[in-house]
């Protein structure tokens, strides 16, 4: 069995191709993926990267049979097609260049250009201009912008991932200094005010307020007491760094003042995978002095369930527990000596299920272990993405995302790894998470039930799926849910509840 490609990267060896590498030209990843999704679909046209040429992306482009002559740099941009013949293969990479070669156009006059930095913008904006500045940039320049923002009297969301950590805390020390808050580094889930910024969910307004080091962990939390009936004020993501012993949670105890002043905020919940013991001690004696009550949402082995903290906050309020959604998967157990295969794009749901799974299974590799001698050692090939017995990846790493969009964006090494998986016929339950909300695939399982279908074809291989969204996201909980049940995987709005299943397809037991 091949691999399989993403949809609009189709792999064939038949037909003609071009493979080049171009230098001086950037653009990001996100539309990178939508040039090769569109020039994919046209007639004729068996196969499509159009990536920049870092290691990751220059070994799928091999396993397509795609694969540059000579030396190739991250800098470069990778132009990989293949078609039934000379004709279409002409007509693909002129579309190709088209797409490449199209800008944004402006409706307005040029007066009206917008500024290209965040202190020239805020600077023309003047005291009355907005009170939150967004910073999108390669994290080499999130630095200079950051500080532009705080300068000015901004609270910031650094959405950049790859800034130093002396330089996470000198923007932190300084916002505080400022009565501003830092959001990130790579913070990709925010909600304030109502307004989501990054990927973050549509959930109905209410009295908790979250202070998150932790994306998909906000997510799953705000999901939940969406499905509960209660709503959040503010959602206030602080990068997943923020809790180590490097930063010592300067953006965390900002951010819980800054939700003990809410006249809206009744309840806290703080939500971050495991902490540094000594910041998570400093972090609890300065909630317990706050007037709004603070509940823990951190992972640890003690404490490692999210649905959990849901519900003893929903009890705390009074309000009644329901019964999570779910979509029951087909009357399945798993091979006699399978292992757990989690395949994840959020980095805390991954360490949510191993924390939960490590107890029963032992150990489990991954690329983001809770123990370093449990490391996979991932030097940038796909190849050591996978290891024999129990094994969790978190595809949303830093590492995994170097000229690649997200994968709750872009689920290319997650389609490929489900493939591989299937051809190597190893005894598994696949475990997942399927993240919705703004910002993230517009329609999951439009790609993911055919390569679950195919892998299932292969040979045995239970497939559960942790479904964090709700109703009022643009994918749509249920109609994300039916499709993924319908293609044999069983679906669960809680990962815990997920990872449990699974444990018990396995016949362990957390």
């Amino acid at each position: 069995m091949t691999a399989s490609a993403p949809p609009g990267v189709a792999s064939a060896t038949a037909g003609v191709r071009s493979v080049s590498l171009r230098s001086g030209v950037y653009a990001d990843s996100v539309r990178l993926m939508q040039v090769s999704r569109d020039v994919a679909a046209r007639d004729g046209v068996t196969a499509v990267l159009v990536a920049m040429a870092t290691p990751l992306n220059l070994e799928l482009a091999a396993t397509m049979g795609l694969a540059p002559e000579g030396e190739a740099s991250p800098e470069q941009l990778l132009i990989a097609v293949r078609a039934e013949d000379d004709a279409a293969l002409a007509a693909a990479l002129a579309a190709v260049d088209a797409a490449l070669a199209e800008r944004e156009r402006s409706t307005g006059s040029a007066q009206a250009i917008p500024r290209r930095t965040i202190g020239a913008g805020l600077a023309e904006l003047g005291a009355e201009g907005p009170a939150l500045a967004i910073v999108s940039v390669p994290g080499p320049y999130a630095v200079a912008e950051a500080a532009d923002a705080i300068a000015a009297g901004r609270s910031v969301l650094v959405f950049s991932d790859g800034v130093p950590v002396e330089h996470e805390v000198a923007l932190k020390r300084a916002a505080h200094d400022a009565g501003v808050l830092v959001m990130g580094p790579d913070c990709g889930t925010a909600i304030v005010s109502g307004v989501a910024l990054g990927f973050a969910n549509v959930v109905r307004p209410g009295p908790v307020g979250l202070v998150a080091a932790s994306g998909t962990g906000a997510q799953q939390i705000s999901c939940l007491l969406d499905m509960a009936g209660v709503g959040v004020s503010h959602v206030l993501g602080v990068g997943g760094r923020d809790l180590s012993e490097a930063v010592g949670g300067l953006a965390t105890l900002d951010a819980l003042a800054a939700l003990d002043a809410d006249p809206v905020t009744e309840r806290i919940l703080l939500v971050s995978k495991p902490p540094a013991p000594s910041v998570a001690a400093a972090v609890a004696d300065a909630a317990g002095r706050l007037s709004v009550p603070v509940r823990s949402a951190v992972l640890s082995p003690e404490s490692p369930d999210l649905t959990a903290a849901v519900e003893g906050l929903l009890t705390d309020m009074g309000f009644d527990v329901p019964v999570w959604p779910s979509r029951p998967g087909p009357a399945e157990s798993a091979v006699p000596g399978a292992a757990l295969k989690g395949f994840y794009s959020g980095g805390t749901l991954a360490d949510e299920a191993m924390l939960l799974a490590g107890p029963a299974l032992g150990d489990i590799r991954s690329n983001t272990p809770l123990r370093p001698e449990l490391d996979l050692a991932f030097d940038g090939s796909a190849q050591h993405l996978s290891a024999p017995g129990h094994v969790v990846i978190d595809f949303g790493d830093d590492a995994l995302t170097v000229g690649r969009a997200h994968p709750m964006i872009d689920p290319t090494l997650r389609l490929e790894a489900i493939s591989n998986l299937a051809a190597r016929r190893e005894p598994a339950v696949l475990l997942m998470d399927v993240v919705l909300g703004h910002g993230a695939d517009p329609d999951p399982a439009y790609s993911l039930v055919p390569a679950l279908t195919a892998a299932r074809r292969a040979g045995p291989l239970p497939v559960v799926i942790a479904l964090v969204g709700t109703e009022g996201d643009p994918q749509s909980w249920s109609r994300q849910a039916d499709a993924l049940a319908a293609a044999g995987a069983a679906v669960f709005a809680s990962n815990a509840a997920a990872t449990r299943y699974a444990l018990d397809l396995l016949g362990a037991s957390s």
